[in-house]
């Protein structure tokens, strides 16, 4: 079964090889939810990239997220809020931080206007394009770099106005997930 880009992508905090990182959850200063806001929870379903055929669900709770398999209905895995998912809400995103040792690994979630929702992050898993994303990012802050056995995270500190600045030059991208009613 092939593996849609945003199960993959899910799946990389856990066997991650490169991310761009952070010291803290994201964005600096702002408060963390206590629960997943009723307009966020809801089926949200994904489409295989190459073929566009439907794919997995994920399920947005109020304590959480998990992901369904589209031909089996099996659980394939997810994360409640806690000490290692952090999930804040700040101008019209919300920033999902899992804990990856000592290191938090971002991805946003942008709700559109009709329900669906983007799941975005700052793809650097492909080599060619990992250089130029970073060379860019570099202009606006620092990067360091941290080895961790295999794993490799390019550590960011943005102020919340950085982290908008990245958000708004496009480095975040990735695929639209459509409601389900």
């Amino acid at each position: 079964m092939r593996t849609p880009l945003l199960i993959l992508s899910w799946a990389l905090l856990l066997a991650s090889c490169k991310e761009v990182s952070f010291k803290t959850p994201q964005p600096i200063g702002i408060k963390s939810l206590d629960e997943i806001p009723a307009t966020l929870q809801g089926h949200y379903l994904s489409y295989d990239e190459i073929t566009g055929e439907k794919s997995d669900t994920l399920i947005i709770e109020s304590w959480g997220y998990y992901f369904k398999d589209k031909k089996d209905d099996d659980w394939l895995g997810g994360g409640h809020l806690s000490d290692s998912l952090v999930v804040k809400s700040y101008k019209d995103y919300y920033f999902a931080n899992f804990k990856s040792g000592d290191q938090w690994v971002l991805r946003l979630i942008h709700q559109k206007s009709f329900g669906g929702i983007e799941f975005l992050s700052i793809n650097i898993q492909d080599d060619t394009k990992r250089k130029d994303i970073l060379k860019k990012i570099s202009k606006e802050m620092t990067i360091k770099e941290i080895h961790r056995g295999e794993d490799t995270f390019y550590q960011i500190d943005p102020t919340p106005t950085q982290l908008m600045k990245l958000i708004d030059k496009g480095f975040f991208t990735g695929p639209e997930l459509s409601k389900i009613e």
